[in-house]
């Protein structure tokens, strides 16, 4: 992915989150220059992954496949004792067109909640104990505290305001319904960990790789320098 496609990306999201008043921690605003100057004072952002984080799933292809994130706060399993938080709050963004592929977590249950913009559509299956998808059995599914069975495959329908309760090992995609603009998302989780605790189906990556074509706006969550001593 170019580094000019990843600053637009971020640029839009921002104006999105201006236009609905959403206001964002100091952190998600440092400059590059500034992350040089940051001591160990900001090391939760840092080891929790915390702030922007764009991807497209190494396909190249982020108007199609790929979507905007911010973490907000999240809790880190591997370092227990010193971030003891349970839970995990996220910002996602996704532009009319744009898809986020079929996955389960292992470990994390979470809340998707429509926040604002268009209808979001979520297609959701059952896995196997092979952890392939199940498109046979029935999905039990949790909509705004609604209990309902669905047939595999089903796209659940989320306006603006609703929210549905993904359970682990339960297969999830996003996409955004044409004609109503982008979908401004908030996941609402218990501790959340990129890098272990996604399958895809197929499989594929979660990082972009990035082609440095200008330079950054802002710096993404697995790019931060280390700590000024």
């Amino acid at each position: 992915m170019k580094r000019s496609e990843i600053n637009a990306a971020l640029r839009e999201m921002e104006n999105m989150l201006r236009e609905y008043r959403i206001s964002l921690p100091d952190f998600c605003c440092f400059t590059p220059e500034q992350w040089q100057e940051k001591g160990h004072e900001y090391d939760e952002i840092r080891d929790n992954m915390l702030g922007w984080d764009i991807t497209d799933y190494g396909l190249g292809r982020f108007g199609e496949v790929g979507f905007s994130l911010i973490t907000l706060r999240n809790g880190n399993l591997a370092k227990r004792e010193r971030y003891g938080k349970t839970y995990a709050e996220k910002l996602l963004y996704l532009s009319e067109g744009q898809y986020a592929p079929m996955h389960f977590h292992w470990s994390k249950m979470e809340d998707i909640i429509n926040r604002a913009g268009g209808n979001v559509l979520i297609r959701v299956y059952c896995s196997k104990t092979d952890e392939s998808i199940d498109r046979e059995k029935p999905v039990t599914v949790h909509v705004d505290g609604c209990e309902s069975v669905v047939p595999a495959g089903t796209q659940i329908r989320l306006k603006p305001g609703q929210s549905i309760t993904i359970m682990p090992l339960m297969y999830h995609d996003f996409a955004v319904e044409r004609g109503g603009g982008p979908v401004l998302l908030g996941e609402v989780s218990q501790c959340n960990d990129d890098n272990t605790d996604n399958r895809f189906e197929p499989p594929m990556g979660r990082f972009p790789e990035i082609e440095e074509d200008e330079l950054p706006y802002r710096l993404l969550c697995n790019e931060y320098p280390q700590a000024k001593e």
